[in-house]
């Protein structure tokens, strides 16, 4: 199983950035997808993660309303949209697969050592 992260980069506060996570050799089905982030000396933080069969989202307060999570079930791909990015949500973002269980509780959904798979990261800068 490989997760592939890309979409990143340099963008202005108030701008927009769309994340892409593209599954290989795992069909996106009966499991959970999840965003992570990490910012320089913190540590890693949960933003966001899906059921990948009902579509059911969740999303750490902080980004509620400016982000959506959403998937391509033909191109076995996750998206992060970003929108209305602020300095503070620079960080490098990481994509993960987790067993759908994880799902039934908020506090299981942001444990980042459930999460079984991993992509690369991709960086996020939001600065003027």
């Amino acid at each position: 199983v490989q997760l592939q992260a890309s979409g990143g980069g340099l963008v202005q506060p108030g701008g927009s950035l769309r994340l892409s996570c593209a599954v290989f050799g795992f069909a996106l089905d009966n499991v959970a997808i999840g965003w992570f982030r990490q910012a320089p000396g913190k540590e890693r933080e949960w933003v966001s993660c899906m059921d990948a069969n009902d579509g059911s989202t969740y999303y750490t307060d902080s980004v509620k309303g400016r982000f959506t999570i959403s998937r391509d079930d033909a191109a076995n791909t996750v998206y992060l949209q970003m929108n209305n990015l602020k300095p503070e949500d620079t960080a490098v973002y990481f994509c993960a697969l987790a067993p759908k269980w994880i799902l039934s509780r908020s506090s299981t959904q942001a444990q980042a050592k459930l999460y079984d798979y991993w992509g690369q990261g991709t960086q996020v800068t939001v600065s003027s």
